[in-house]
């Protein structure tokens, strides 16, 4: 995990100097041409199978970047919100997901700006070697974990793996702290989701008590309680609270 999540790192500092260089022009652009032939070497094989898992960790990385940012408690959240509201597909599943991805870049922007004033910009300038980009890449993010994660759960995966208590946030190692943060944020997202369900469902329970009452019961409740749930949410401007209740629990 903390090999993934370090070239998920690299791969970020690579972009960022790939974009400067196109940006600043005069870019040579290479033709490479792939085929297939007998191989002979056994360096040839290594140097194959090096190859196969670059493009496998280049495919890992930005799941794993993913995994550790804010996106996992929106998108739940989100999720949650649209089975309370019982809205079916809207909004849409694509909709839900653009709006985590940039309210994302919105909380974590600036862990980023960290990130590119410790170890993209001077390494850039040539002041600091890739691997000590890597190391001041890895402390914002690590820093942005720990302020997320709750010791129960960080206790638990290093007590799985055996580790020593640790003395300080640098003896914690980040194979440890990825899933404990993972979890922590699902937590919380699935907090969020019960306080969520709450007024919706009490929307429920009336119209439900009132066609009964009424003796319409062939007639499903979640017909008449839909409109009334979306005219809530409205009334309550909803987007405005949810938004602003995330955005501040990572503050």
């Amino acid at each position: 995990m903390e090999k993934f999540f370090r070239a998920g790192l690299m791969l970020f500092i690579l972009i960022g100097i790939a974009t400067d260089a196109l940006c600043a022009g005069g870019v040579i652009v290479p033709n490479v041409s792939l085929g297939v032939k007998e191989v002979k070497n056994p360096d040839d094989v290594v140097g194959v199978l090096q190859v196969v898992m670059l493009l496998t960790i280049l495919a890992l990385a930005p799941s794993i970047l993913i995994m550790v940012t804010s996106f996992t408690r929106i998108i739940v959240v989100l999720g949650f919100l649209r089975q309370a509201l019982g809205t079916q597909q809207m909004p849409p599943m694509q909709v839900l997901t653009a709006l985590a991805i940039f309210l994302t870049f919105f909380i974590m922007s600036p862990t980023l700006d960290k990130i590119n004033e410790q170890a993209l910009t001077p390494y850039k300038n040539g002041m600091i070697t890739f691997s000590q980009a890597l190391s001041n890449a890895e402390t914002p993010i690590r820093e942005f974990m720990f302020k997320q994660t709750r010791q129960d759960d960080l206790s638990l995966f290093l007590n799985i793996i055996k580790h020593d208590k640790p003395m300080n946030k640098d003896d914690v190692p980040t194979r440890a702290l990825i899933p404990a943060f993972m979890i922590s944020e699902l937590k919380t997202a699935f907090q969020i989701g019960f306080i969520l369900f709450i007024p919706f469902l009490i929307v429920d329970m009336v119209v439900a008590s009132v066609l009964l009452s009424m003796g319409m019961m062939m007639l499903p409740p979640i017909m008449i309680s839909l409109p009334f749930k979306i005219m809530l949410f409205v009334l309550v401007d909803g987007w405005n609270l949810l938004v602003g209740s995330i955005i501040k629990g990572f503050v």
